[in-house]
């Protein structure tokens, strides 16, 4: 999720969650700030997606191209997930036989096991996206990262039935040189994102949908969200963007591993 001052209340509540599982703090960045901060080794052998197989390292550079080449989009969606809009999300994207990346908070999975379940099932892709959404990530110690993201990638997976998520994108881009290396050792690629739909905001479904028509030559990665607030704009800019672009020849592909 893009760094922003919306949906405080929401967040409180998933950070009141996770308070026996770390400690907060004050701060903030932006992802682009620490996207050349680390080496840009080539990528690596990517990790299993499924239950029981080993974990490989991936790059530590934060990808956004998609899978599918220069015509392909990459739909991400994050904070989920929401027992009210994941389930339409997921629904749109079948409609339009469209797969996506679910950035995923640890609570959220934790809570709604059977919805993290459904999204594997659909063939969605897995994102650890942190235990409670601090998006002050860069400013902590490297003790109180990798228990963000090791948990969360524990909680995720176990909710998902085995299925490990990944990739790892930073609460508001909140990446670091050390957050970027661990979630590479474990399998996960650090997630950017081109373009930031605002759809927290809620600044309408129009807006959102003009958006991503003026911002995709930024690149491929487009970021929503499922939960944090009433998300029925962003349900009904999809079912407007995903056939639209299509029908202008782009390809739904992940990002590259």
């Amino acid at each position: 999720m893009a760094r922003h001052s919306g949906g405080r209340g929401w967040y409180g509540k998933v950070l009141g969650a996770a308070l026996g599982v770390t400690l907060l703090a004050t701060g903030a960045s932006v992802w682009t700030a620490q996207a050349g901060a680390v080496d840009s080794s080539p990528s690596k052998p990517a990790a299993s997606a499924g239950p029981g197989g080993a974990v490989k390292p991936v790059a530590v550079t934060i990808v956004h191209a998609s899978d599918k080449g220069a015509r392909g989009v990459n739909i991400t969606i994050d904070d989920g997930p929401d027992p009210v809009w994941t389930p339409q999300m997921l629904d749109v994207l079948r409609e339009y036989g469209v797969k996506a990346t679910f950035c995923m908070v640890g609570t959220q999975a934790q809570a709604h096991p059977d919805l993290v379940k459904e999204v594997v099932a659909a063939g969605h892709r897995l994102c650890d996206h942190s235990v409670s959404h601090d998006t002050t990530m860069d400013k902590q110690s490297e003790a109180y990262q990798s228990q963000q993201i090791l948990d969360a990638e524990r909680m995720i997976t176990e909710a998902s039935g085995g299925v490990r998520p990944m990739y790892y994108r930073a609460p508001g881009g909140a990446f670091t040189p050390y957050s970027r290396k661990l979630a590479a050792s474990h399998g996960m690629r650090p997630l950017g994102w081109n373009v930031d739909t605002k759809d927290f905001e809620r600044p309408g479904t129009d807006a959102i949908v003009a958006t991503v028509e003026r911002e995709l030559p930024n690149g491929p990665t487009l970021l929503f969200h499922d939960a944090g607030g009433d998300r029925s704009q962003t349900v009904e800019a999809l079912r407007l963007i995903l056939p639209r672009l299509k029908q202008q020849g782009y390809a739904f592909g992940f990002p590259v591993r």
